[in-house]
Parts: structure tokens; sequence; C-alpha cells
């Protein structure tokens, strides 16, 4: 015999149903999805008086939810309930704080709990935004080679001396003929990629590696890059090796050889050997500067390298070799700058004698070009001469 069915009606589920296990109350309930299916939602006013649903897919996990979330705000009710004055004050100072971004307290000290638990303490957390406003900020797009044809522009409108300029322009280009990424583009790792492709030696590495940096410390000042990628390319260590010297012998063959081969770059080798002025310096020089009389160099500010006017003595030697050039006016060497920087090259293989033994000369192989020997030279034999470091040092400027 089949048991009857129970004629008792089933008791209605009444929803939403309110949870409440201390004093506070939260509300749960179930609503029907489009596709048929039910959904419960736990309302949530965690974050202050704006209402929110979390949604549950069943009724026990919502449930749970509204309990977990209940005994919370009976904790919070209960914190709130027993802060001190200071306690007040100071929450209300950082609502305060957070009102014009539309931050709670909540969730800014939840966000900021998450940090810390990433960089370990507030010094951290300033430093990632640093680091992020840093690489975000706003830059204009604008290709290496452009950025550097502006700069160039820029330092020769500021007239900066035609020998920086070629410099600057020879070590540019060639980068730029490279490079063919946007400045704000350019990483530490494709500078250091690319100067140790050049294969250069560790002066021209430092010298390549301080003119980029001075380009993109340019656009970075322009807005084209948001940081100077050259900061982290390596620095290497450039030794600076026995410095030499001319001997009395080999100035006098070289002075000869000039007077024969290129006489119009003689008062320049003079001075740089009998007065020690730099090269940069000597190309600048007016024959207003010398004072035969005196007799005395004037370098004025804007043609020492240091950029501060000094005199230097003119010796008896340097004075009979300018003689004859007392007349002269205007610039002391009247050629492009390519041309001096070659002269020096081209008086030393003039040196160079071809023996011939019907007249019993002898041969001579040329004398060899010293890189800053005239200057060091200068530098050897006034100091033998004076015993007095300070007063060569600032002859020499």
């Amino acid at each position: 015999m089949k048991p009857t069915a129970s004629r008792t009606p089933r008791q209605r589920e009444t929803w939403p149903r309110k949870v409440q296990p201390g004093r506070a109350v939260v509300t749960v309930y179930r609503r029907k999805t489009p596709s048929g299916n039910l959904t419960f939602m736990v309302a949530n006013y965690a974050d202050g008086t704006r209402r929110r649903f979390d949604s549950y897919p069943t009724e026990v996990e919502a449930m749970e939810a509204a309990e977990k979330l209940a005994r919370r705000l009976d904790a919070r009710d209960y914190v709130a309930a027993s802060l001190t004055r200071d306690q007040a004050v100071e929450y209300a100072n950082a609502a305060a704080r957070l009102k014009p971004f539309n931050l709670s307290v909540d969730a800014a000290t939840a966000t900021v709990a998450e940090c810390l638990t990433t960089v370990g303490d507030l010094a951290n957390i300033h430093a990632a935004v640093k680091f992020y406003v840093a690489r975000h900020k706003q830059t204009t797009r604008k290709p290496v080679a452009e950025v550097v044809a502006e700069f160039l522009k820029i330092k020769a409108a500021r007239q900066a001396s035609e020998r920086y300029m070629r410099d600057l322009t020879g070590r540019l280009e060639r980068f730029a003929a490279d490079c063919r990424k946007d400045a704000c583009d350019v990483t530490t790792a494709d500078i250091q990629d690319w100067n140790d492709a050049q294969k250069l030696s560790p002066q021209s590495y430092r010298n390549y590696r301080t003119v980029l940096h001075t380009l993109f410390k340019f656009a970075v000042a322009r807005g084209y890059a948001s940081d100077n990628p050259v900061e982290g390319v390596e620095r290497v260590k450039v030794s600076g090796g026995d410095v030499e010297v001319f001997t009395p012998v080999e100035i006098a063959r070289l002075l000869e050889a000039v007077q024969r081969v290129v006489p119009e770059w003689l008062p320049c080798l003079a001075i740089g050997a009998f007065a020690g002025l730099r090269s940069a310096e000597i190309e600048r020089l007016d024959w207003l500067d010398i004072h035969l009389a005196e007799p005395f160099i004037v370098v004025g500010a804007s043609k020492a390298k240091t950029a501060s006017r000094r005199i230097v003595p003119i010796s008896d030697n340097l004075a009979a070799w300018l003689a004859p050039f007392a007349e002269r006016q205007g610039r002391i060497w009247t050629g492009t700058s390519n041309a001096f920087y070659k002269q020096p090259q081209a008086a030393a293989a003039a040196t160079a004698v071809e023996a011939d033994p019907a007249t019993g000369v002898k041969g001579e192989a040329p004398v060899r070009w010293k890189t800053n020997a005239l200057r060091h030279s200068y530098a050897s034999y006034r100091f033998a001469v004076t015993n007095d470091a300070g007063r060569v040092a600032g002859e020499l400027g």
C-alpha cells in the first residue's frame, strides 16, 4: 500500500531575511535572474552610508557572508564607541583629507595596508610614487635626430665654441644615425649597448657618455623625455698614463719643419711650446692679445677654458719667434678649426730626414707627435726655472 502524501501545507520561506548575531543587522535578499536562476544578495553598508549588494550563488554562502559582515560591523561599532577624543579628531582629519578624492578612511587605509605588505614601510611607498611620477609624466614625442638638431641649434645660438660644436655634432649625429627611436623611448640599455658596440677607448667612451648625458638632460628639460637614461650607463675609469714632453732637440726640429711646410702655424706652435696655452685657447687668440713690449699674453675669459682671465709671460725665446709677426692684426690662426688640428701631424711628419750618402746626411725618423706634450713641456721646463708650482699653475690656467 502506497503512503499517502501529507496534507500539511509546506511553510513558505520569507524573504528578505535578517541576520543578527549581535546588535548589527544585515539583510539578505533573494532574486531571480533573467535566466531563471536564483541569486542571493547581501546588503553591505561596511564602507559608510552608501549601500552595495554582494552577490552569492547559494543561500548558504550568502547567509555565512551576512553573519561575518554583521559580526564585523558589531566590532567596528564597539571600536567607534570606545574612541578617545584625540582618536576621533584623527579620524575626522583623515576623512577631511580624503574627501577631495572621494575616498573613505576605510578604503584608504586598506590600500595603504596592502602597499605596506608589498614594500615594507612608508618611505618605500613615497619612493614608489616618485618613481611612478617620473616615469609617467607627460612628454612630447620627438625623434632623437630632431632632438639632436634642436640641441645643436640652441648651442650654436648661444655661441658655443667652434671646437665644442664640432665635437658635439660629430658624436651626436653619429648616435642619432643609429638610434631611430623617440627620445622618450630610449632606455639605459639602448645607450649602453650602443656605446659598447662602438669599440671605443676608455677616454672616447667617457667622452661619448658625457655628450649623451648632456643631450638627454636637455631632452628632459624640454619635455621630450621623462628621465635621463644615461644616468644608469656604466662609468669607465680612464688611467692617466705617463705624461710625455718634447725634448729641446724635438722642439727645435718641429719649429724648423713648421717654418718650411706650414709657416702660418709657426706662431701657434711657438706659443704652445713656450707659453703653455691650450690648443683651443691658441685657436681663439688675437694679435691684440700678444704684448711683446711688456712682455705678456692676455688670455681673456672668453678664450680661456676655465672662463677666467689670466696673464702669461712671454719668455725671450718666444719673443724671438714672434718678433717677425709683430705687425700682424686679427686672429693668430686664420685658417679653419679643422685645419688647425691637422697641423701637428703635418709638422711632425715634416721632421723626417732622408739619408743622402752622397752628402753624408744621415736619415732621421720623424718626431712622434705626443698628445698635450707642448703644454706638459712648458710646465716641466718652466717649473725647473722658477721652482714655484703655484706660479706655474697660475700661468697654465
